[in-house]
């Protein structure tokens, strides 16, 4: 070939990004822009002068093909401007086959070894129908294989994008067959879209704002980073003046709330929790290797989003820092519980190595403070005259059991629960990870202490010996957050001998009394015997509804019979989808109603108050006060009038018989035969 004949071809091959064919990177390198490295299997392109999308930039895809060519990589990520782009699988495939087909073409034929930087696919088709060294080096390179059964570079090269700060990416892409079924304006900014997939669990889509942003803002965005993370700004309004800094202007309340989830917050988690139907949030280890799923109405499915491994390095970081709890190798579960940047609560369960491989998640919304009995008689979850008679109960210092599933709304129900005892009663409430409203009670005058335990990480102590300090802490009710352990044989011991003769309540996983009995006594180790000191067991269930996934309270039942002869009859149970009376309180059958008497009581003044409880709930929901402290206001004074309802050691707990009494035919016992309590 002439000089003036390779001085043109040099030309158009630098044009389209080609110098490295022969060996001169540094052309490359003019053309392209992109700084090349590696990080074990994952090639690494900063393309901070350059646009960085491997299916439109053919400079950017041939710096890539070169680099392949030379070293193996199973994914992709191109940097450019605050995006991050992560290309994998059959893309990779190609793109290596590309680079190897080039580097083993050499000088044999230039256009070919052109086009295979700008069109791999095409080349291989044009290959497959040759013969001779060239289709050789086509089967050889595996270019002909990689490109099988794909049609063009936009088929194979979409890319998963994500913001460079957020550690994260979202896969943009729509399995085929699938339909909109849903979709969702989040107040962070963000999108969520479910699609329906065709024999296979929907699909939940983040649209995220933050990969939307201007080339400006996210210039702005990753400026704002930086002085946040240099120390240039610093405080609580730290966001917001960081973006003024890179803005030399007025904060944009967008980029402002962007940066704010990413320095201070959950990240791409906040957008999640965004959404009000999402209760649920799951990170599976490895975490670069599976999707995050949400739990959405009820239904599990998976999100478009993963997380890379220093995101879910940075997650375990924001937990430890907000939870004040350990979670490390020494250290490898945490129960916790934490603030979204909103102020939302959630639970969370991790484990990291060496009890799982690598870190994972499980994130759980928390019920707001602000729920109280009246509100879940407004919602539906309790309907008021079960609702009065649970209210009753606890006042008349009832000995309570929740239980539920997980997820039913055990720890709901026994936070409203709270504020129905006496407004002087002194509780002492004990938790793992706290979950129920000890603030909001205090805040409205309520008399509450918190005692928190743990498994012997630092200064915590056993549920056990948490349970022998809450009975020295002052006379009152006793409220355990989760009877799950050993805490189980201590507290039924100190019901049975009367030594906290105040109300007991504490929720426990199973469904039902029949199951929340096995529980207790075979897995607990609790004796049948001392289980007897149970009054009652509210089941509460979580169920698919028309709306979506809801709750509701489904059983009231009370222990009867006395030693090993523990059996329960149920008061309230389900009829359709909500609980309604069974008649045994109407008929004067309940011993729960008869110990429920104060000191001058029978039967029928019981059944009074409930009726008249009954009327006080209607009336609070109805006129809308349902708030803590409407709640407590309406409460004020509660139960002065009527004396005092603590059961002593000779009648707490030990007045049940075999038979029960036989009711006049009023329906109510008479006075003789139910006063005392």
């Amino acid at each position: 070939m002439s000089p003036d004949g390779t001085t043109r071809l040099r030309s158009v091959i630098d044009d389209l990004g080609l110098g490295g064919v022969f060996g001169n990177r540094t052309d490359t390198a003019s053309s392209c822009g992109c700084t090349v490295t590696f990080d074990d299997e994952t090639l690494v392109l900063d393309a901070t002068d350059c646009d960085g999308d491997l299916e439109n930039a053919t400079a950017c895809r041939r710096t890539a093909i070169e680099a392949l060519a030379e070293r193996a990589a199973t994914r992709i990520i191109v940097r450019s401007n605050g995006l991050e782009r992560r290309y994998a699988d059959r893309g990779v495939d190609l793109l290596e086959s590309a680079g190897r087909f080039i580097s083993l073409l050499g000088e044999r034929d230039e256009r070919l070894a052109a086009a295979a930087a700008r069109d791999p696919i095409a080349v291989a088709s044009e290959v497959r129908t040759r013969a001779g060294p060239i289709a050789d080096i086509g089967v050889e390179s595996g270019l002909i294989a990689a490109a099988t059964g794909l049609e063009s570079d936009e088929t194979v090269l979409p890319a998963t994008v994500g913001l460079t700060i957020g550690q994260y990416f979202v896969d943009r892409t729509i399995d085929d067959g699938a339909h909109l079924r849903d979709l969702q304006s989040l107040r962070t900014g963000s999108e969520a879209r479910i699609y329906g997939r065709p024999g296979d669990v929907p699909r939940y889509a983040l649209n995220a704002v933050d990969t939307a942003l201007s080339d400006t803002d996210r210039r702005r965005l990753l400026e704002g980073y930086e002085a946040i993370a240099e120390g240039v700004v610093e405080g609580d309004r730290a966001p917001s003046r960081a973006i003024e800094y890179a803005s030399d202007g007025a904060a944009d309340p967008l980029l402002t709330a962007i940066l704010t989830k990413h320095t201070s917050g959950y990240g791409i988690l906040e957008d999640l929790f965004a959404d009000p139907r999402v209760t649920d949030v799951y990170v599976t280890s490895p975490a670069a290797a599976n999707p995050i799923r949400v739990v959405v109405d009820g239904e599990s499915m998976p999100t478009n989003v993963q997380l890379t491994p220093n995101g879910a390095r940075a997650l375990a970081s924001r937990v430890r820092r907000t939870s004040g709890r350990a979670f490390s190798r020494a250290s490898p579960t945490v129960d916790a519980t934490a603030s979204l940047g909103d102020g939302t609560g959630i639970r969370v369960a991790g484990v990291t190595d060496p009890v799982a491989d690598g870190i994972a998640f499980a994130f759980r919304e928390q019920p707001a403070d602000e729920f109280t009995l009246p509100a879940l008689v407004a919602n539906g979850t309790v309907p008021a005259a079960v609702a009065a008679f649970l209210s009753v109960a606890v006042e008349r210092n009832a000995a309570t059991l929740i239980a539920g599933t997980r997820g039913s709304g055990k720890t709901t129900l026994l936070g409203t629960l709270l504020y129905e005892l006496a407004p002087k009663t002194r509780t002492v409430l004990i938790e793992d990870t706290p979950e129920l409203p000890v603030d909001a009670l205090q805040s409205v005058g309520r008399d509450v202490q918190a005692l928190r335990t743990g498994t012997g990480d630092g200064p915590e102590i056993s549920a056990a010996d948490a349970l022998r300090t809450a009975l020295r802490l002052g006379d009152g009710a006793l409220v355990v957050g989760e009877i799950r352990g050993e805490e189980a044989q201590v507290l039924y011991e100190a019901m049975r001998v009367g030594a906290n003769a105040n109300a007991v309540l504490g929720t426990i996983h199973g469904d039902g009394a029949d199951d929340v009995y096995e529980r207790v006594v075979s897995d607990l180790g609790v004796e049948p015997s001392s289980f007897g000191a149970t009054d009652i067991v509210v089941t509460v269930q979580a169920y698919r509804a028309p709306g979506g996934r809801d709750r509701r309270l489904a059983k009231v039942e009370e222990v009867v019979g006395t030693g090993d002869d523990v059996r329960f009859e149920p008061l309230y149970e389900l009829e359709g989808d909500r609980a309604v009376a069974t008649g045994r309180i109407d008929r004067g059958e309940s011993r729960i109603v008869n110990r429920l008497a104060g000191p001058t009581e029978d039967y029928a003044a019981v059944r009074r108050a409930i009726s008249s409880r009954t009327e006080l709930l209607s009336t609070l929901v109805n006129d809308g006060r349902t708030s803590p402290q409407a709640v407590a206001t309406a409460y004020t004074g509660r139960g002065d009038e009527r004396g005092d309802f603590s059961r002593s050691d000779e009648t707490a707990h030990t007045d049940r018989t075999d038979e029960p009494p036989a009711p006049n035919q009023g329906g109510e016992p008479p006075a003789t035969d139910w006063g005392g309590g």
